[in-house]
């Protein structure tokens, strides 16, 4: 009964979403303020209805429920517990159900929580978002449905994935998502401040935590994807500019330039009609990108060939909200009063061009990953576009962002005078010169972007602290650290993705055991090889043990694992870390003269990416935190007075 349960509750709320838009759309229309009295509580229900419609795939997957399709094709009942959980979004189906209960569950805190909108501009806003739900319950119900019965049942389960049996990647989607659906909402206000043509500071202040909230969920995400690829894949690298990557890296994009926007129309009341146009545009981006990584184009354009059905209907929905959004805004964009006017020298002018800077690398990105898609679908021929295009393309307006970046917070609000900004720049300058003096006559040869990389981190480092200058650190605001925080966690990734490309190295031998083999500064003796067995899976176990100086060795292990159900092999890294890097070694196959391939890496400081990643999202987190106490100190003296 499960799986009706969740499908019955999957129809009803798709059947509210209708509901809450018909409410919204004609009490707008109309005026009448019962029918939109009653939009937020339908908002609830239906957010509760998804999550029990989720909460019954999940039970399925856990208890492996083999009546039905989907968890035939994603689950083995030998699987550990935490994997069977994770099944039920490892696939597309769920993944989809996934999408759409995090929209409806938005929609209804949106609805519960949401006190400072105008009321007209709230159900606009829950009637865009019912809008956008309508459309994935029909996705689910007509083309995808995850609760699917198959009689006879099989006695067994596929399985899932190897590669998604693992830890990193059982809460990376979940993270994933939070941010990708948690755009909807930014643009459901965009959506309905355009109907109800009230772009304004107050919207603004009632979006800019919403979008936050979905900058950091994408900032912790995309973070745990690089991460899970590096040590997962076996690989030993951390981003390849594949597109599955890029399909999470253009809606941060999209949202970080929004999230900067969205601060100067709270704050200053400029910069009106294009917060509203990046609005759309993050959210178009986060459509693309799960579609791209769903709907299965991406392992073969002519994927719609094989699957018609789902490629028309995403195709549909992709035109749908996209150009629905684009044409609505080209219709109201002239009712958008102008906002407060700036010179070019001046934080928002430093803003503007952070945002310039932003869209032109979203632009490459964006061109890159679809450019031979098209190709292949229009001509049938295969291209790829790989890192040499986007490093060439996006590295150079990568760095101007990072220096612009490093400047803005040292600017004055409205208007600045050159000679006071000067002097404000001039340490961050000094140690930026003094950084590249050091490298130039002491450091190794390495390449361009690297070094400027390198030299730049220094400078943008000493930019960011610049706002604690002269404060009392106590009264200062927690956004203010917050922004001080994530500039700084910049710097240090910077550094991180600089010296992992200019310092490591790599040995790759074929050893027998016994041998001993160098990597910059550790020596490696692989000392045993043999098979073992887990769960799930049988392996080949190698035992290395790593030496740098007069330390202690260290022990690594490092598997080839093959999973019998579905039958996969896999490469199991093992890295050890120090405090300047990470050692990291993969065992290959054995040829026939006894030797084993071994891949050993030494990657300086290599940690500090992934560490600056976590600085960026927490200092994402303490600004929302600042914001939002910030605003509720204010609402409240506000009612005190009043």
């Amino acid at each position: 009964m499960m799986a009706e349960a969740g499908l019955a509750a999957l129809w009803l709320a798709a059947a509210l979403a209708g509901l809450q838009f018909i409410l919204g759309a004609a009490g707008l229309a109309r005026g009448r303020d019962a029918l939109m009295g009653a939009v937020r509580p339908v908002a609830v229900v239906q957010g509760a209805l998804t999550a029990i419609a989720f909460a019954c795939l999940i039970i399925m997957f856990v208890q492996v429920d083999l009546s039905v399709k989907l968890v035939i094709a994603n689950n083995h009942s030998a699987k550990p517990l935490l994997y069977r959980i994770a099944g039920a979004w490892g696939n597309h189906e769920g993944s989809m159900l996934m999408w759409v209960t995090i929209l409806a569950v938005a929609g209804a805190a949106v609805a519960l929580f949401e006190r400072r909108l105008n009321e007209r501009t709230l159900i606009a806003t829950l009637a865009a978002q019912a809008f956008i739900g309508l459309g994935f319950y029909a996705f689910l119900l007509f083309a995808s449905n995850p609760f699917e019965r198959v009689f006879p049942a099989p006695t067994e389960g596929n399985g899932l994935n190897p590669l998604l049996q693992d830890p990193g990647l059982a809460f990376h989607p979940p993270t994933l998502y939070l941010g990708y659906v948690g755009l909807s909402v930014a643009f459901s206000f965009a959506v309905g401040a355009l109907v109800t043509r009230d772009v304004g500071p107050a919207f603004a202040r009632a979006m800019r935590p919403w979008v936050l909230a979905a900058w950091i969920f994408l900032t912790l995400g995309i973070t745990a994807g690089s991460y899970w690829a590096y040590y997962e894949l076996g690989w030993g690298g951390w981003w390849f500019w594949d597109p599955v990557e890029n399909a999470s890296l253009m809606p941060w994009l999209a949202a970080t330039a929004l999230l900067h926007s969205v601060t100067v129309l709270a704050t200053r009341d400029g910069l009106r009609a294009w917060t509203v146009m990046l609005a759309v545009v993050a959210f178009s981006m986060s459509m693309v990108g799960t579609f791209l990584v769903r709907s299965g184009i991406l392992t073969s354009v002519h994927a719609f060939a094989v699957d018609p059905q789902r490629g028309a209907f995403i195709l549909g929905l992709l035109v749908l909200y996209i150009g629905g959004a684009l044409v609505l805004f080209g219709l109201r964009v002239g009712t958008v009063k102008e906002g407060s006017q700036f010179e070019a020298v001046s934080r928002e002018g430093a803003l503007v061009l952070n945002n310039l800077l932003l869209s032109a690398i979203l632009g490459v990105v964006l061109v890159g990953t679809l450019y031979p898609l098209m190709a292949e679908a229009m001509t049938g021929e295969k291209l790829s576009v790989g890192p040499p295009y986007f490093n060439s393309a996006a590295g150079p307006i990568a760095l101007l962002l990072i220096v612009a970046m490093g400047a803005g917070p040292l600017l004055r609000w409205r208007r600045d005078d050159i000679k006071p900004l000067v002097m404000r720049l001039a340490l961050p300058t000094l140690l930026t010169a003094i950084a590249f003096l050091a490298f130039t006559l002491f450091g190794p040869p390495i390449g361009i972007f690297p070094l400027l990389g390198l030299i730049l981190a220094a400078g943008v480092a000493a930019a960011s602290i610049a706002p604690l200058w002269k404060r009392n650190l106590r009264r200062t605001p927690l956004f203010t650290w917050g922004m001080v925080i994530a500039h700084l966690g910049i710097a240090v990734a910077l550094v991180g993705m600089a010296s992992e490309t200019a310092f490591t190295k790599e040995t790759l031998v074929a050893a027998r055991p016994g041998e001993t083999h160098q990597v910059g500064p550790w020596a490696v003796r692989f000392d045993s090889v043999d098979p073992v067995a887990g769960p799930n899976w049988t392996a080949v176990e190698a035992r290395l043990s790593a030496t740098r100086g007069d330390a202690a060795p260290r022990t690594l292990i490092t598997q080839s694992r093959m999973f019998y159900a579905p039958p996969t092999e896999t490469n199991e890294a093992s890295i050890t870390s120090v405090l300047d890097g990470q050692l990291y070694v993969v065992l290959g196959n054995a040829d026939d003269q006894g030797r084993w391939q071994l891949r050993l890496w030494w990657k300086p400081w290599v940690t500090l990416i992934w560490l600056g990643g976590v600085m960026i999202a927490l200092g994402g987190l303490l600004s929302l935190i600042g914001r939002v106490v910030r605003e509720r100190r204010n609402h409240m003296a506000t009612e005190a007075y009043a």
